[in-house]
């Protein structure tokens, strides 16, 4: 079980409007800038991103058929605004891990708490 449609679509409304300009700084916050497969346009959606040694993680709370999701890897890559910075992203892997192992302990605890099992890993390019 990950968080509702319906949840997503009263974020995408309400909350992300609120915590958006927030989510590029807060740590285990960021922004995915990806474009449409089908539109071409640029979105920007606020998620859960944590470092990794290659590049970040992010937990798909929403699960691994968001549109975001389809849109980066059908690119093959994105953009990630986080801790201030932009950083190009490539080589997008879904990885579906019941244990949380990549969050941190208190992250872990809580996604364990709305079913999140499934993670984006992607690299940081040079």
């Amino acid at each position: 079980m990950v968080i509702p449609k319906r949840v997503a679509r009263f974020n995408k409304i309400a909350t992300n409007r609120v915590t958006g300009p927030l989510s590029t700084r807060l740590p285990g916050f960021g922004k995915v800038i990806h474009r449409g497969r089908k539109s071409g346009r640029e979105y920007r959606t606020p998620v859960n991103v944590f470092h990794t040694s290659d590049g970040y993680v992010v937990a798909l709370t929403y699960g691994p058929d968001s549109d975001w999701v389809r849109n980066v890897l059908a690119a093959g890559g994105c953009k990630l605004e986080t801790r201030g910075r932009t950083v190009e992203l490539t080589s997008p892997k879904l990885v579906h891990d019941e244990t949380r192992a990549p969050m941190p302990f208190g992250v872990r605890q809580f996604l364990g708490l709305v079913g999140v099992t499934d993670f984006l890993y992607l690299k940081e390019t040079s």
